[in-house]
């Protein structure tokens, strides 16, 4: 499929912006619409590690995990869920155990939408397998199993599909352990919007062939591990400032994916999609607070500001007092919801969404930026140079610099470190030069000799 650059912006002002509508909703599984007008919990699990000893064995824990979110949805009276995914490797190296998953899931999930009418759907998002032990192996031999197991899911069940892609990450990771910019542009903004044009194509089109959604991505890979490298207020590992300059720069990657075919829901995991809505009007899935399960952020409340879909990031099957811990974290999200949904029905969503953000925006730096208002601000700095995945990833850069300096003279609160890091990598970026072939063939130069498992065939280079 053809790749269409966006160069424009899906909303006219930032304040369009709402939990529970999208400029173009997304229609999928039983029933269901994402964005048009109501938010739906998305529920995340994983199955316990002995579970994947043998196919059946694993069959078998995702017929639980499944039958006990249906049946806690419809027992507190819950209109819509869906369900996603995660493959274990297991599930992605033998697309087989994938698909037969798949059937399952939905198998059930069919006997419950049929006999009390609740709306939902089932997204399988692949695991990126395209890795040996010592190197990323993007154009490899895997690549035709990676494929094969995104075709057999949306034969067997699976109404969305998504990936975590991993492009670029080996030299993100050698770059953000050094505060080196350049790097964490070249990996995340560059290398990674290289390789997500190639796999998204690919991805759109079984997705079309099958009749089902290709959904989204997101840079778990690397915006993520910046993230969770940075911390909380008592953590020094990484600057948050730093962090937050990843993020924004990870927008202009995981946009690729509705360039190249993709439709949303973005991924959970994507603390970027608020920008990417503003820029492709698609729907988005997000975790804040209710993805305490999987991991910290500093954010909880402000992520619900523009979210279609309420995640809870992953949770591992077990037992608590109040149930399963699917049947828990389920019937939070539901409940969460309800109450987005009451905003919208009411005509006060607006109000809520503006006390979601007020709550975290002069937390910490991460939280100010992607404040919906930023976000947009982010996402015309992105849109200007729409067609240049090297200056748009730039310009996000640098408003996100921007943004946190006049945050600075407000409310938010930086550290000397955060300062000092912020300051340095202001000069880092506006070093730069303006011509991606000269950035380009800089970078390339600079990383073969740098990072060993740095593959430019990986690239196409």
């Amino acid at each position: 499929m053809a790749v269409t650059r966006c160069t424009k912006m899906a909303y006219s002002s930032a304040d369009e912006m709402v939990f529970g509508r999208s400029v173009t909703p997304v229609k999928t599984g039983l029933g269901l619409e994402i964005g048009a007008g109501y938010t739906i919990p998305e529920v995340n699990y994983a199955p316990r590690p002995e579970a994947g000893v043998s196919k059946e064995k694993l069959i078998k824990e995702y017929e639980r995990i499944t039958t006990d979110i249906m049946a806690r949805m419809v027992q507190i009276g819950a209109p819509a869920v869906v369900l996603e995914t995660e493959h274990v490797q297991q599930m992605s190296n033998n697309p087989d155990w994938g698909a037969e998953i798949a059937h399952a899931q939905k198998t059930i999930m069919e006997d419950y939408h049929d006999e009390y009418g609740i709306k939902c759907a089932l997204r399988h998002t692949i695991g990126d397998i395209r890795e040996s032990r010592d190197f990323l192996d993007l154009r490899g031999d895997k690549y035709s199993v990676f494929m094969e197991a995104f075709e057999q899911c949306a034969q067997n069940g699976a109404d969305m599909l998504a990936v975590e892609s991993m492009g670029g990450k080996e030299v993100f990771d050698h770059a953000i352990l050094r505060n080196d910019m350049a790097g964490v542009l070249y990996g995340i903004g560059v290398l990674g919007s290289m390789d997500m044009e190639m796999i998204w194509q690919d991805i759109a089109s079984v997705a079309k062939k099958n009749n089902v959604i290709a959904s989204g991505d997101t840079d778990c890979a690397q915006a993520n591990t910046a993230m969770y490298i940075a911390g909380g207020l008592l953590d020094k590992n990484l600057a948050h400032t730093l962090a937050i300059i990843a993020r924004a720069i990870s927008a202009a990657r995981s946009l690729v994916a509705y360039e190249a075919g993709a439709v949303g829901p973005g991924k959970d995991c994507g603390y970027e999609n608020t920008i990417c809505k503003a820029i492709a009007g698609v729907p988005i899935s997000q975790e804040g607070k209710t993805s305490t399960c999987a991991h910290s952020d500093l954010m909880g409340n402000l992520t619900m500001q523009c979210c279609d879909l309420w995640s809870n990031e992953s949770v591992e099957y077990h037992g608590e007092f109040g149930g399963t811990t699917v049947q828990c974290w389920s019937e939070t999200l539901a409940y969460d919801c309800a109450l987005m949904n009451v905003a919208l029905e009411s005509g006060n969503e607006k109000i809520l969404r503006d006390m979601f953000v007020a709550s975290d925006l002069n937390r910490d730096a991460q939280g100010y930026v992607l404040a919906y208002p930023n976000a947009y601000r982010i996402g015309e700095a992105i849109a200007r140079n729409g067609d240049d995945i090297y200056l748009r990833a730039k310009n996000a850069a640098i408003e996100c610099i921007n943004i946190i300096e006049e945050g600075a003279k407000k409310k938010l609160e930086l550290s000397r470190f955060e300062a000092k890091a912020l300051s340095d990598a202001k000069d880092a970026f506006e070093s730069l030069t303006d011509d991606k072939d000269q950035f380009m063939s800089d970078c390339l130069t600079k990383y073969k000799q740098e990072v060993k498992v740095f593959k430019p065939e990986n690239y196409g280079l």
